[in-house]
This record gives C-alpha cells, structure tokens and sequence, in this order.
C-alpha cells in the first residue's frame, strides 16, 4: 500500500507545466516555524544556485540530528544553469505550499526544461523510491508490432545507457528508426545516489508498469523519485535536434544523451566509407584473381566480404537462414590463424562440447577469443551456424559480443570479444581462487545473469532460450562483471511466445528441468530452472554435481538446499570462502528465489521480470517455494524402492549433453 499523505497535480494553463509532489507523513511531520522547518526552508532556499553550479545534481544537509534536513536537487546534465536554477526555485516553492508539515517531499517540475527537489529528514544514499508521482501517455495507441519492437529496443538500449557504471550522470536520449519518416525519442535518469543495479530497477518498474496499462502508447512519460522517463514521436526537453531523417541523421547522432558534433561526424562516418570503399576495390581485384570463388577473400586482410558458395566452403545452410546475410563480419582463416600463432597450445583457453577455444590477438592490437569448431564434433555444424545467426542480433553488456566468424573449407570458428578473467567456473569450483569471490562479488555476478537473461527472456527483439545456462557458460570481465555466453544451443521464439517442444534434448544434466528431461519440453522456465541452480551454485561455491551420497541418501544440490530449507538452516548453504561479510538477509533472500526457480512445476517457477523484481525490491513478499524437480526423497529401510527421482516415467528421446565436467550429473533421466 502506498502510504502517501498527499499526492498533488498542478498544471499551469497556457505555460505548459507541470509539477507532482508527493508528501509522506510517514516519516513524521513537524510544527510549522520549529528548528527543522527552518532548516527545510534554508536548504530549499540555496539548493537552485548549488544544483546549477553543480552541473544539475547537488546532495545537500543542513542542521544536526534530531533536526537535520537533508535535500536534494536535479536537472538534465548540461542544463543552462540559470534554466537549471528556474526550475529547482520553482519546484521548492511548491514543496513549500503544498508540504506545509511533512518531514519528507518530492516534486517533479516539467516546465520546458525536467527538474526533481527532495527534502527529507533522512539520508538519501542508498535509497530507492519507487512509487509512482505521475504517469501520462497518449490517447494515440500504435497498434503496430513494428512500433512495439522497435520502442522495446529503444527502451532497451536507454536503460542499459542510463543505468550503466561507466556513466556517472544515470541518463540517457536516444533516438530509434520507426519507418522513413518518423523516428521514436526516448529519455530516461535516475538520482546520482542510486547504484547501478537500483536505477535499472526502477526504470524496469516504469517499463512494466507501462506495459501494463499503455502499452502501445505514441508518448508519455513516468516519474518516480528516483527516476524518470519518457517517449514521444516528436523531439522534447531541447535533447534532440529537430526531427530525424536519412538525411540529417548525422547531425543529430547521440551518445549517452550527448551530441557529437559535426567534425567528428565527419571523422566517423566519412573515413569508414573512403576505407570501405578502397576494400571493396581490392576484394573485387583478389575476385578477379581467384575465379574458382564466388567470394572473395584477400588473404593480407582481416575480413572477406562472402556470398553463397557451391563448394564444399560454403557456409550450413537450412531453412533458418544464412550466416552470410547474419550482419556479423566474415574473418579471413589466415587472420584468425596468425592471431592465435597457428593455435598454439599455450593460447588455448579452454574446450568445450564444440570445440576449443583460443586466445589471439590481430596485428592491430584487438584482442579476441576465437572458438574452433571440433572437426568430429556431430553436433557443432548447426550449433555453430545457430550462434552465428542469433548472437549477430543481441547487444548487451551482460552478453558476450560475436565480432564475426569464418568459414573456410572444413573450419568453422566463431571470434568473441576477449573476456580475460576467463569463466564464472574457473574461479567458483576452485578452493584456492573461490576465495577472491566474495559476497559483494558474488551478488553482482546474480545480478548481472539476471539482467542478461532478462533481455533475452524479455527485452530482445527476439525471445531466446539458452537451454544451456551454467557456471562455465558465464564468462567474466577484468572487472568480474558476468557476461552469458555459449548460444550455440540457444532457440529463438516468436513474439510472445514463451514455449515449444523438441525431440532431441541438449543441455547439462543437474541444469535441465524435470519437464524437458522428461519430454523434451523446453520454455523461459526451463532457463529459470537453470538460474535457479546456477544461483545456489554461486552461493554454496559448490558443483549441483558434487553432491553424491550424504548419510546413506542419494542427493544433489537442490535437494541438499531443500532440506536446508525443511530445517530452517538455509545459512549453512553460504561458502566459507566467503567468510562472515556478507549481509545474512540477502544471502537467505537469493537462496529463497533460487529454491523458487527451481519448482518441479513450471507454472509455479517465476519469470525473469519477477525474478528481477525480487531481487531488487526488498519491499516483495517472496512466495513460498514447493518441491523441487530431481528432489530425491531419502531411502527408507523397508521400502529398498523408495529412493527414486521425481518425475516417472518419460517417453524415450535423444539426448545431446554438453560435455562440462563442473556440472554434467551422474543420474540419467529415465
């Protein structure tokens, strides 16, 4: 329930402004003219001239405890202060007229420019408020999957802009193509005090809530306390230049809500065309000298530009599509070759069911991973070109980027983006380097799977299901910031749909789900039911597949946590590695959502979006989990039967595991 005192709407005709407050008693109220009243009156007072002098974000207290108020005041980065002042002045004016006893107050001002003032007898730091001040959207619905794709992709890139660590101004204004005339212009921000993963929160709840109620809509806009957004068909709040088109898109290119100015568009987009051209020029030379291709490939250069081959180079082909048409870059074999020193032993970086996997480095500098597709692999040929083809299409920094492939002959090689602190695994099942994962590491790593797996599930113009989510398939950056990677098992769905079926079973056992073991039916559950296990994992520091025989009983690692669950003892799950710093309330909090992905019913497991939600709003009441899937129940003495695996019986189908020591079980599904 929102406890709001007064929640006020005030729109000034014919100046085009608007102003919301919400005014919460919940905090206290006081006597008008008392100490703290002074001080809320002192701060408001000098909050318009700090905030624009502080390039539109000032965190100010002023008097001491019991009395200390503490304020907040915000513009648009790169405001003109005196427009950023107006604003603020304006805002705390109405924070004084219509807040006359309340010890805490928001109000949004929306007058041209976009402003938010914030006093409260308490420290902002590390607070999210995420209870709606107003919600507006136009009557104009677009009944278009054209328009809901392209604002999901919109609303996607602005909250990873906004919400990004390397943006230290949390805001975002990007622009995205609807159809030759019409583009969709799109804001968000949120408070400087929130963390990354609390701003994205808030902005998901926004996103969700719109969904919800408007979805469709050709504008509106959604503010919080701790954030903001809005959309519309037409330029606003002077973020972007005058309407979008072919020709002029040049000049209005943003880069975290920033315009790049003219001359580097020039240094951007000219000089890539004259290099490209002269490319183009020397592929159609080397075409002329090597008849016997309908591709041309020079062997001094990094990339081939390909078109379907009649040989026995030619890249799989299948009703899904081609790799050539995929959008990603085609590598030359030689290039990939030399990076890596011919694959030398020393630059391998690990193997998987496909393959393995080399470091390398191109003459220019780039450092990559290139993924070697086995020569007796059975499976890879279309896993091989279902990665190509999928991963081409998704962007997001919790995903690992596919900078191209090659296709030479009997090679086939996928090149990634390096990721130096090599997988999720490598440091989580080792006794010795488990201990540089500590919980602060660890929970970021959750969060960051989470995101990941939300764009899939949710935010991707496509619906992907990984079918393959594992510890070795997190790969980690120099920051230990996670990034999903591993698609060649992956399947796309249509929109809105979550579920299909197939013969033919792949994944890792102790990750799989009863119901696709069982029948090969797979979801965004199935995912889920992985998250799940792969969640205990990161908490225990230990295999789902280390956990044999405890006391005479068959078990694994949900079961184990189950029972944990049963005793009320859910702490003993928590890896010593991790020591006593770690905050007991989260810890239970994770351990519980993961126990909920991992119900043996499918309908029972939540979403990704609501996984999301319970991981970054504390204020949700978790259900309460039922049984797992492959719970082993305990062997009874009288009964030698009586320790079996849940589900039954199952009807046969073929089964393609990936090979992953860490994780693949000794169980066979039956």
């Amino acid at each position: 329930m929102i406890d709001l005192s007064i929640v006020f709407w005030f729109v000034l005709i014919g100046s085009s402004a608007v102003s919301a407050q919400t005014c919460k008693k919940r905090s206290g109220v006081f006597t008008p003219n008392d100490t703290y009243d002074l001080n809320r009156k002192t701060m408001l007072s000098i909050l318009p001239s700090i905030v624009s002098a502080n390039d539109g974000f000032n965190k100010t207290s002023i008097g001491q405890e019991p009395n200390k108020t503490y304020g907040l005041g915000m513009c648009i980065p790169g405001t003109e202060p005196r427009t950023c002042s107006d604003c603020i002045m304006a805002s705390a004016g109405m924070l004084l007229r219509y807040c006359p006893e309340e010890t805490e107050a928001t109000d949004w001002r929306y007058s041209g420019s976009l402003c938010l003032v914030r006093y409260s007898n308490r420290s902002f730091n590390g607070y999210l408020d995420e209870e709606t001040m107003w919600k507006q959207s136009s009557n104009t619905i677009i009944n278009s999957t054209e328009f809901v794709n392209t604002w999901d992709d919109l609303i996607g890139n602005l909250i990873d802009t906004a919400s990004s660590k390397s943006n230290p101004k949390y805001y975002a204004a990007h622009t995205k193509q609807l159809n030759v005339s019409t583009y969709i212009y799109g804001f968000m921000q949120c408070t400087k005090y929130l963390t990354s993963w609390d701003c994205t929160g808030c902005l998901r709840q926004s996103v969700d809530e719109y969904r919800s109620c408007c979805r469709g809509s050709q504008g509106g806009s959604i503010a919080r306390p701790s954030c903001f957004m809005r959309w519309e068909l037409y330029p606003f709040l002077g973020l972007f230049d005058s309407p979008a088109s072919p020709e002029d898109q040049a000049n209005t290119t943003t880069k975290d809500g920033i315009n790049i100015s003219a001359g580097e568009i020039v240094t951007i987009v000219v000089v890539p065309i004259v290099v490209v051209t002269g490319l183009l020029a020397l592929g159609f030379i080397c075409s002329r000298r090597r008849r016997g291709y309908q591709a041309f490939t020079c062997e001094r250069g990094y990339f081939s530009a390909a078109k379907k081959r009649n040989n026995s180079d030619s890249a799989p082909q299948d009703d899904d599509g081609d790799i050539t048409t995929s959008g990603s870059h085609q590598f030359n074999f030689r290039a990939i070759k030399a990076a890596t020193n011919n694959f030398q032993k020393s630059n391998k970086l690990g193997h998987g069911g496909f393959g393995a996997v080399y470091k390398g480095m191109f003459q220019n500098g780039t450092e990559v991973a290139a993924k070697r597709l086995s020569k007796t692999s059975g499976q890879g040929e279309q896993e091989f070109k279902n990665e190509v083809l999928l991963v081409a299409k998704l962007q997001h920094r919790n995903l690992v980027r596919l900078l191209g492939f090659s296709v030479e002959r009997d090679e086939r090689i996928l090149v990634y983006e390096f990721v130096p602190n090599k997988s999720l695994d490598y440091f989580l099942f080792d006794h010795l380097k488990r201990g540089q994962l500590d919980w602060k590491t660890r929970l970021n790593i959750i969060e960051g799977i989470t995101r990941g797996m939300l764009y899939l599930h949710q935010d991707s113009r496509l619906t992907i299901i990984h079918r393959d989510l594992k510890a070795s398939n997190i790969l980690l950056d120099a920051d230990m910031n996670p990034k999903i990677a591993d698609f060649g098992m992956a399947r796309s769905v249509r929109v809105n749909q979550t579920e299909a079926n197939t013969g033919r079973v792949v994944g890792t056992f102790g990750y799989m789900p009863p119901e696709y073991v069982a029948n090969g039916h797979f979801s965004t559950k199935s995912d889920v039911y992985s998250f799940g296990v792969l969640l205990l994992e990161i908490i225990g520091g230990k295999k789902n597949s280390s956990f044999h025989r405890i006391d005479g009983s068959a078990s694994n690692l949900v079961t184990y946590v189950w029972r944990l669950w049963s005793n009320e003892s859910l702490l003993e799950l928590v890896d010593p590695a991790i020591g006593e710093n770690y905050d007991k309330d989260a810890v239970i909090r994770c351990i519980h959502i993961g126990l909920l992905c991992v119900q043996e019913s499918p309908a029972d497991r939540p979403s990704m979006p609501t996984i999301f939600q319970m991981l970054t709003n504390t204020s949700i009441t978790l259900p309460v989990p039922q049984q797992p899937g492959f719970f082993f129940r305990e062997r009874s003495a009288s009964d030698p039967l009586a320790e079996r695996l849940l589900p039954g019986p199952s009807p046969i189908v073929s089964f393609a595991c990936s090979i992953d020591d860490a994780s693949i079980a000794s169980v066979s599904p039956r």
